[in-house]
């Protein structure tokens, strides 16, 4: 069958979510592109967006109009060109509006998992839950009209672990999209012990033509992504307990996520980060890699405690950022959780105390916003990490040893065989997460 064909009838399980609605959006625009090619204008593309809330549907439809019209906005030149043979569309205003009529009119909203039953492709974007997975899959697979292949999302369950469980005989593949799947470049994609050549293919064609960077993972839990992530926050976690038998819980926590923002030139602290995926989607990833695991056991109780607290940090359907960790008024952390007292503790009423015993910062410090853009990024991260290493206050020995635990949890990944080398893990974290530098890096002394 030819990628086109392949096309033609798609679902995405999970479509109103914050990946599935991000797969959803770029999957229509690329049947839509598909569908104005001359060879293609007598096929009909069918793309079912499938969510267990009607509620949710409706907010999802607003999403990818507001999307496609951005989408179309920048590249009016080419659908210019697509639409030559469309006399009455003279304006650009028309030919993006008549664009955006294509793409909506290939989505269908439903909250009927049977409308997968006649689809070539399956995009399942539903939550992390091994037993989930299986009972929905094999389900369709059972059910299914066609035989089709189904892009799992997950970014921890093995594939192969899914493939069997579901017996869906080799047509699965781990696609693992970041978020948001509309604005991030990387893809992990692993690869089951019997996932086909054929379905490999179409796989890496589809993610060339989302311009994606694609970056194979082995098919070990936890993959290369979560399998660094989950690692470093738990080191994190495993820091402020040791810090606050001087500190202080509250100011503990405050400090470590100083240490991974501004002494590791990070986009943002290792709790800003866990609060972002998601406090309890932390925790379930790691009841997930735990089984698969040996002579490690990734397991917070912190996590734990958080969560039986309520607080669980997360996203809004708006992409607002929810508490968890820390508190956000406008998008910055204004609080820390005092998970003893179950309140929040303004920063500012502690914040000059905890940065005057770590010390200052060296000075070449640059934010990594600034460092991150710069042509001369290397230079820049040369200098820093050369005054950071030649210090002995206490932030640069935590930054230090935190580094450190970072590069060996990317060596770790490599020696495990979950990732192929060096590079694979640093493109990971630097594409993924938008690290300044890769955890395997000459930084160390």
């Amino acid at each position: 069958m030819k990628y086109e064909d392949r096309l033609q009838n798609v679902t995405v399980l999970g479509a109103a979510g914050k990946m599935g609605s991000g797969i959803l959006l770029l999957t229509a625009v690329e049947m839509a592109d598909l569908s104005l090619q001359p060879q293609n204008k007598n096929k009909t593309f069918v793309l079912n967006a499938m969510d267990v809330s009607d509620e949710a549907l409706f907010g999802l439809m607003g999403y990818l109009r507001e999307q496609v019209r951005k989408i179309a906005e920048k590249k009016t030149v080419l659908l210019r060109q697509l639409y030559a043979d469309r006399e009455d569309l003279i304006e650009n205003f028309q030919i993006i509006d008549e664009y955006i009529f294509r793409v909506l009119n290939i989505v269908r909203p439903t909250t009927a998992v049977e409308v997968a039953y006649r689809s070539n492709i399956i995009f399942e974007a539903i939550k992390e839950d091994p037993a989930l997975k299986h009972k929905v899959l094999s389900g369709i697979k059972k059910n299914s009209e066609k035989n089709p292949w189904f892009f799992t999302n997950t970014s921890s369950i093995p594939i192969t672990e899914l493939d069997e469980a579901a017996e869906l005989g080799g047509n699965i593949i781990g696609f693992h999209f970041y978020n948001p799947p509309a604005v991030q470049k990387l893809v992990e994609v692993i690869r089951s012990k019997h996932t086909s050549d054929d379905l490999f293919d179409f796989a890496m064609t589809y993610a060339k033509n989302l311009r994606k960077i694609v970056v194979p993972s082995n098919d070990i839990a936890g993959f290369i992504g979560n399998g660094h992530f989950m690692r470093d926050a738990l080191y994190g976690i495993q820091q402020v307990e040791k810090l606050a038998t001087e500190f202080g819980y509250v100011k503990a926590l405050y400090a470590i996520n100083k240490i991974t923002q501004d002494y590791l030139v990070r986009p943002m602290g290792i709790f800003q980060l866990t609060d972002y995926v998601g406090i309890e989607v932390c925790q379930y990833i790691m009841a997930v890699m735990n089984p698969y695991l040996k002579d490690e056991n990734l397991h917070s109780s912190i996590l734990d405690k958080m969560v039986e607290q309520g607080v669980k940090g997360g996203q809004y359907s708006s992409g607002a950022q929810k508490d968890g960790f820390l508190k956000y008024e406008k998008g910055r952390p204004i609080a820390i959780w005092d998970i003893d007292n179950k309140k929040y503790i303004n920063i500012d009423s502690f914040a000059a105390e905890v940065d005057a015993k770590l010390g200052v910062l060296p000075a070449s410090y640059k934010p990594w916003k600034v460092v991150n853009f710069n042509r001369n990024k290397e230079a820049l991260l040369t200098a820093f990490f050369e005054d950071l290493n030649s210090m002995k206050t206490l932030g640069a020995t935590l930054a230090k040893d935190y580094n450190k635990r970072s590069n060996e949890i990317g060596l770790q990944l490599i020696s495990s065989n979950v990732a192929k080398d060096n590079e694979a893990v640093n493109t990971v974290m630097l594409t993924g997460f938008y690290h300044a530098y890769g955890p395997i890096n000459n930084y160390l002394k």
